[in-house]
């Protein structure tokens, strides 16, 4: 290979590594996503379990980013998605309307709603 050819290569490799980390980076770049995210997490996340405020829930307050069970996106998202054993969390995996993207939703909002604390 010549140099110019390697080059093409390690750029086309750097610009495919360019998308998004995780599904949710789509999400948060969607007003829409966002505002929906929100709403599942009122609805039913803080509606039965969790708060948009730190109280004495038995349920952890999720916006001081203090995740018990791994903070990184796909993290969440298994939390979300399998529940946690042993705990009040239950699986939510096929029980939001628009399935794994709901899931995705709440992980951009939790995630964003947690950093601008």
């Amino acid at each position: 290979m010549t140099i110019r050819n390697t080059l093409l290569v390690a750029v086309a490799i750097l610009v495919a590594g360019c998308g998004p980390a995780s599904p949710a980076d789509t999400f948060r770049a969607d007003p829409e996503a966002m505002k929906r995210g929100k709403s599942l997490f009122v609805g039913t996340c803080a509606g039965y379990c969790h708060n948009t405020v730190a109280d004495n829930r038995d349920a952890p307050y999720l916006f001081d980013r203090q995740w018990l069970h791994g903070g990184t996106d796909r993290e969440i998202f298994d939390s979300i998605a399998n529940g946690i054993p042993g705990t009040t969390m239950i699986p939510f995996k096929g029980k939001l309307p628009q399935g794994d993207d709901d899931i995705w939703r709440l992980v951009a909002y939790i995630t964003t709603a947690a950093a601008n604390q």
